[in-house]
């Protein structure tokens, strides 16, 4: 397909305007600093639910923001809280509504793990960007989060799946899903099965 994997790197910090979402390119690599709202299936129904289609405020901004698809698990410190572990968990299973959260809320950037399909990487293009952080790596991964800036529906929805506010500094991300219209997901399937038919002679 063309590509040259790990083109670029950048260094980012949030929130990201949409003139730096243009310059990433699938491929590229990233050292992301700023805010990352962790969110995982339960919060990604209530912001549909309940922010989009009946219009509550909610208690931050996602506008120009990260979202991470994680679950992270955490220790109590006192009054503060410690992030263990850090590690992806499966973006697919989020693919029917991710478009409809860019579109309403304005996210930038979204981290997970083994990407997203064609509905997501189309309400992508012009706006946001799927970054993949790497997994099995939880442990590595938390040692780039300095500080848990705040944490919400803790009690309502327990602690892998509450919106855990992060501060990160050169957290490590590959572009894999750019605002161009380019997956390397999709692209590494095509090639996969393309040598796949000529292994089997079909």
């Amino acid at each position: 397909m063309g590509y040259k994997f790990f083109t670029m790197h950048h260094k980012l910090i949030t929130p990201l305007t949409r003139s730096t979402v243009l310059k990433l390119h699938a491929g590229d690599t990233v050292s992301l600093s700023g805010e990352v709202i962790t969110a995982r299936d339960r919060a990604h129904i209530f912001l549909l639910d309940n922010c989009v289609e009946n219009n509550q405020k909610f208690p931050f901004s996602l506008q120009n923001g990260v979202i991470y698809h994680c679950g992270p698990i955490v220790r109590k410190n006192g009054k503060n809280y410690e992030i263990i572990a850090a590690g992806p968990t499966t973006s697919s299973r989020l693919e029917y509504c991710t478009d409809t959260l860019i579109e309403k809320y304005g996210i930038s950037l979204i981290i997970g793990k083994a990407g997203m399909g064609q509905k997501t990487l189309a309400g992508l293009q012009g706006k946001a960007v799927y970054c993949a952080a790497v997994g099995g790596a939880a442990q590595v991964l938390a040692q780039s989060v300095k500080r848990v800036k705040n944490v919400y529906k803790l009690k309502e929805f327990g602690e892998p799946e509450a919106f855990w506010v992060l501060e990160v500094k050169n957290f490590p991300l590959i572009v894999t899903m750019d605002a161009h219209g380019k997956s390397l997901h999709q692209d590494i399937r095509e090639i996969s099965q393309k040598k796949l038919n000529t292994f089997l002679g079909i």
